[in-house]
């Protein structure tokens, strides 16, 4: 007669899909492993009994001769009961519950014999934001490895070609049974490759690549900010067995304009403006990144921190839609060094000077009669 007692230790239903057995074998299986329960008997009991559970429903047949007899379908030479007929896949459950954490479970693990991607390198760029502006094409100089000539990466000299480790078959690992577990380290013999070399190549010592200092060319697009990454693929370190090379980062780091801050597409210049300009009006030339002067109208009675914005005359966007806009930020500035006639004008003027002319001075110091008479 069939029985649920599999399902119960597990948790689960008897209509329960494979991703949800294991699911629910690892979360049991973590729960009371004898690694997080040392001496308690029930904990190891309890372990022994899920993975007996898991051995049979995570295999079709038992579990479809489970569902229809129970555990008589392994009694009486039928499979076994208990550890009977478990022990010789237990290394495979293993795999299932500890896989991900060991590099890829059951047939997701990758054998030390194959190529194995170079390493990624990165290299950082200044330039000048002119240069940002316009886009350039940047010589760099980077130490890399690439793979050995003479024994085109395989670090076997030429001739001769690396063996399969014979202590490993070349897997690249071992496994050993330790009690109740079976422990998988990497081979002693090859250290993982899986291969051996007998006759190491004499230009790289059997590595299969070599240091080079290499010459590239970047091209740098217009628009690039501060921080953008630019990739060459393939121009990182060589990879491992002959494996496909690495990529190359080119990381953008934009200098300090004297002039123009950048924000985005948008430029922002401070730009000084004579106090005459300022309170008659007048016009003033303002310079921009593509090397043209631009005039601004500056209306009479301009006060310091107006901003104006010129359309079009800021950065490229980096996928080419179009430019952002300059904004001119206006600073009054104080005359000085004034000769004897410029000062007996302006003191003139002073003698003249009514609370319209200097609304907001007046408008202040009134607030503070205000506030001192109350």
């Amino acid at each position: 007669m069939a029985d649920d007692e599999y399902y119960t230790l597990l948790g689960v239903a008897r209509t329960a899909d494979d991703a949800a057995l294991k699911a629910a074998f690892r979360k049991k299986a973590m729960q009371y492993h004898p690694d997080k329960n040392p001496g308690d008997a029930k904990a190891e009991a309890k372990f022994k009994e899920i993975n007996e559970a898991y051995s049979v429903l995570s295999d079709q047949q038992k579990r479809a001769a489970y569902d229809r007899y129970g555990k008589a379908a392994f009694q009486n030479g039928g499979g076994g009961s208990g550890f009977e007929g478990f022990a010789g896949s237990f290394s495979d459950i293993f795999e299932d519950l500890f896989g991900d954490f060991m590099g890829g479970g059951r047939g997701g693990g990758r054998s030390g014999n194959q190529a194995a991607r170079g390493q990624d390198l990165r290299y950082n760029l200044e330039i000048s934001l002119e240069d940002a502006y316009k886009g350039k094409t940047a010589d760099i100089s980077i130490t890399t490895t690439i793979a050995c000539e003479p024994c085109t990466g395989t670090g076997a000299e030429p001739g001769s070609k690396p063996e399969v480790c014979k202590q490993c078959n070349g897997q690249g690992k071992v496994r050993a049974q330790q009690g109740f577990f079976m422990v998988e380290r990497a081979c002693p013999v090859c250290r993982g490759a899986g291969r051996v070399i007998s006759k190491p190549c004499r230009t790289c010592d059997g590595a299969g690549r070599v240091e080079k200092e290499k010459a590239l060319q970047v091209k740098v697009p217009a628009g690039v900010d501060d921080g953008t990454r630019i990739r060459l693929t393939g121009e990182g370190e060589a990879g491992a067995r002959s494996g496909p090379a690495g990529d190359l980062y080119i990381f953008i780091a934009l200098k300090a304009h004297r002039v123009f801050q950048r924000e985005d597409t948008t430029l922002f210049c401070m730009a000084p403006l004579p106090m005459t300009t300022a309170a008659l009006g007048g016009e003033v030339d303002v310079p921009s990144l593509d090397g043209q002067k631009t005039k601004v109208k500056v209306p009479a009675g301009t006060q310091t921190g107006k901003q104006f914005r010129i359309r079009g005359k800021g950065m490229p966007a980096l996928n080419g839609a179009g430019f952002g806009d300059l904004v001119i930020q206006v600073n009054m500035e104080t005359p000085v060094n004034l000769t004897k006639r410029q000062r007996e004008l302006l003191e003139e003027f002073q003698n003249g000077e009514t609370g319209e002319n200097a609304p907001e001075s007046a408008g202040f110091f009134d607030r503070l009669k205000e506030l001192w008479d109350n």
